[in-house]
């Protein structure tokens, strides 16, 4: 049943429920950070979205941009493509704690026939990567109703992650 209205008409809260008495000691807190040695483990994890209208506006209203972002494998592609990839290399920046200084030329997404994308990274970006212990990359895109959008999940080697500043 409801509780009974207060006198202004509102419904009160029923009393708290009493204190459970502890039946034991809680557990120790868990060790927060990554393992040192162990299976393969996920260093970084990052996503992005992109509305596909408003970054080909920006690229016809910024000529230049196009050159800065893509490299002359990618600049060619269709508009909805470039999208996933300018939505790739930030969720790559992103699984690698979006430090500063990486270079949009340093992150390129391989088109493969018939199989995923695949990530090759270089200068900054691979840095970043070795720094973090991360040995591989998976990458998915995706595009669809006028948004791109892209996940990347950098995995480390047997537990291995070092993490810098």
């Amino acid at each position: 049943p409801p509780p009974p209205a207060s006198p202004s008409g509102r419904r009160r809260l029923p009393p708290p429920l009493p204190a459970a008495p502890p039946s034991s000691p809680p557990p120790p807190p868990r060790l927060l950070g990554p393992p040192r040695w162990g299976p393969p483990m996920i260093v970084g994890v990052g996503i992005d979205v992109v509305d596909v209208g408003r970054f080909v506006a920006t690229l016809a209203r910024v000529p230049r941009l196009r050159d800065r972002l893509f490299t002359s494998d990618e600049r060619d592609l269709p508009d909805q493509s470039l999208a996933a990839r300018f939505a790739a290399k930030e969720a790559v920046a992103k699984a690698l704690g979006a430090p500063g200084g990486l270079r949009w030329h340093d992150c390129t997404v391989i088109r493969v026939p018939g199989g995923p994308p695949r990530l090759e990274v270089s200068g900054t970006v691979a840095a970043r990567a070795a720094a973090l212990g991360v040995a591989r990359w998976h990458l998915s895109l995706s595009h669809d109703a006028g948004i791109a959008s892209a996940v990347a999940v950098a995995e480390g080697e047997d537990g291995v992650h070092r993490p810098t500043a």
